[in-house]
């Protein structure tokens, strides 16, 4: 519940469980001196003296220094809209620019960084607008703007500073003020636009407070009212249901803003305290497997997630293993070098069990080592298809091993395409069940699961053993079925992968098996064997009997949409399985990593319900 009191000069907003300042409270609470977002006078000093002593985090800034010397010759950024619709691209720029350039200029001084930052900012402070009806847009780079006020605060003649002001006050906050008198949807929302829109914004505010303490004061008590709703969605256990690559860009701008309200004010209000942000670090470490390639549901790619608030979390919140994870994956953002912290080992040293089941998001991830590259590494998925730039992905799961991918998720189409966040989002082949590895039960042009379905992982279990999880697929084909359970079992020991169905239609019907992978593919009388470099999947149907894969390109079914301009997924094929007729069905199939000149095992496990793993 949430309580608005409009006093005749204050705006007093008050959370359940919060007592945030009042419009004007915030005065007493930020400090005067710049800089203090962040970072503060004494504490370059400390961040110098660590590049002074450490070699980590010397080649971290070398590397930073390098960028900003290479940005010395390039052009200034201008105001240039290449999609019809973002911004986006250029207000990143700006923004990695001017923590590139102020970070240099405050360890080696040189007035050449100050200046070219100069540059920057004169041309993104003459833009016509930041592009507010893409609100992304305005709030990187308001966050631009305030590092740069506040981090060159002192190189900065008056002439300059009320020029930043005015481009902070005119093109960031007075828009986004707009929004939250207005209730504006992200300042409403609980995914990742909320946090960066509030934390760019009031990274804004709390760099110019002082220029304008009744437009600042009144947009951060807003800003901190509308974030409780996004950081709500940490608990209980940290995971994210946008994805690890939205994961990471919503706590990004939430690390930075609450940081940043630490350095300004001496606290964040409480707002760290919420259920499962402290826990929010395990989930990049555990969806990443072996290959350093995440499992990627909803929308996004499968790279590396690098993330420089892994460094703040570490010390936030005691935990060690996040700073070993950003330590390890990082590729030199100037946050690194502010942020950096060399405790903690690797999560052998750190007895971090090998397998994690994620409430809410309804994730689970098993491997079979921490420190293998070659290791085995499965993840699956339930959750909810009604998730911000969630995929029709309820089933889906994918494999690492042997160093390889062997069963892939494609990720995210264009956001350009027509209806790509709309109407025609289900009509897209990424987007639907059958560019997933999971069920597809009668196709049909219509959506392949439920988009207002949510599903659970209803057991999960692990050992020294096995690890093994057991999602209700049901909500998602409930136009078709009964039932529909999903398991799947790492067995660590004998180093194999079970996929099991359980299938009970409401009238016979025609269900399809996906995986896709960029392996090549060999079909035998006994199953199939995926091929990459030196390395095997032997893949094996256990139950029903007399039943076969085939081999399809990774595109729509015949009776399915497929619209222009869609990717077409080139190198990727999908390993299938087509029952016809089914009423009732248990599909038991079983992968086994084989390395070159391994012979497959004499012995395979038995097939048992899912009720009795």
């Amino acid at each position: 519940m949430q309580l608005v009191h409009v006093l005749t000069s204050t705006i007093v907003i008050l959370q359940a469980g919060f007592a945030f300042p009042s419009s004007d409270e915030w005065e007493k609470h930020i400090r005067k001196a710049h800089p203090r977002l962040l970072v503060t006078h004494d504490g370059f000093k400390g961040v110098k003296e660590l590049i002074a002593s450490n070699t980590a985090v010397a080649k971290l800034y070398e590397t930073v220094r390098t960028q900003a010397k290479r940005i010395l010759n390039e052009p200034p950024s201008r105001y240039e809209i290449p999609d019809g619709l973002r911004l986006l691209s250029v207000s990143r720029r700006v923004l990695n620019r001017i923590y590139t350039l102020a970070l240099v200029y405050q360890i080696d001084g040189g007035e050449k960084y100050a200046e070219r930052a100069w540059s920057e900012l004169e041309s993104a402070a003459n833009f016509p607008d930041w592009n507010p009806r893409h609100f992304l847009d305005t709030a990187e780079m308001t966050h631009a703007f305030a590092i740069a006020y506040d981090w060159l605060y002192s190189y900065w003649s008056d002439e300059r500073r009320q020029k930043l002001i005015q481009a902070i006050s005119v093109k960031g906050l007075e828009p986004a003020l707009k929004v939250y008198r207005g209730g504006g949807w992200w300042s409403k929302a609980r995914h990742n636009w909320n946090q960066v829109c509030n934390g760019g914004i009031g990274m804004g505010s709390l760099a110019i407070f002082e220029e304008n303490p009744k437009l600042c004061g009144e947009i951060l008590t807003h800003a901190l009212n509308s974030i409780v709703r996004a950081m709500s969605e940490f608990a209980p256990d940290g995971a994210w249901a946008e994805g690890p690559g939205y994961w990471n860009y919503a706590t990004f701008y939430n690390c930075v803003f609450l940081a940043a309200l630490e350095t300004a004010t001496g606290t964040d209000f409480g707002l760290s305290k919420i259920e499962g942000f402290s826990e929010t670090g395990f989930f990049p470490i555990y969806i990443t497997g072996p290959l350093m390639r995440t499992f990627n549901f909803a929308d996004g790619g499968d790279g590396t997630i690098r993330a420089p608030q892994m460094f703040w979390l570490a010390r936030k919140f005691n935990r060690p293993i996040y700073a070993w994870y950003a330590r390890t994956t990082t590729v030199s953002h100037p946050l690194d070098i502010i942020w950096f912290n060399e405790g903690g080992g690797d999560p052998i040293a750190e007895k971090l069990p090998l397998d994690k089941y994620f409430r809410k998001v309804e994730v689970a991830t098993m491997r079979t080592s921490w420190n293998d590259r070659e290791a085995t590494f499965v993840a699956f998925k339930a959750g909810d298809n009604k998730a911000n730039h969630s995929n029709l992905d309820i089933g889906t799961f994918v494999l690492d091993a042997l160093g390889y991918r062997w069963a892939l998720d494609l990720g995210a189409d264009n956001y350009n395409l027509p209806g790509y966040f709309g109407a025609l989002r289900w009509s897209y082949y990424r987007m639907r069940a059958e560019g997933h590895n999971t069920l597809v039960i009668n196709p049909s042009k219509e959506p392949d699961q439920d988009p207002r379905a949510a599903a659970k992982i209803i057991r999960f279990f692990s050992d020294a053993n096995l690890a093994f999880a057991i999602a209700d697929l049901t909500p998602a084909y409930s136009a078709h079925a009964v039932s529909i359970k999903r398991g799947l079992m790492l067995l660590r020991d004998a180093n194999q992968v079970i996929i099991q169905d359980e299938v009970e239609l409401k009238r016979p019907g025609s269900v399809y098996w996906f995986m896709h992978t960029p392996a090549q593919v060999q079909l035998d009388e006994n199953g199939a064997t995926l091929l990459q470099g030196n390395a095997k999947l032997l893949c094996r149907i256990m139950t029903p009997n007399g039943v076969r894969f085939s081999v399809m390109d990774a595109k729509p079914l015949p009776s399915s949409p497929d619209p222009e301009g869609q990717n077409r997924n080139a190198g990727v094929r999908k390993l299938v399985i087509k029952l016809d007729d089914v009423d009732k069905l248990r599909l038991c199939v079983l992968l086994i990593p084989l390395r070159e000149g391994q012979k497959p095992p004499a012995k395979l496990p038995p097939v048992k319900a899912l009720d009795e793993w």
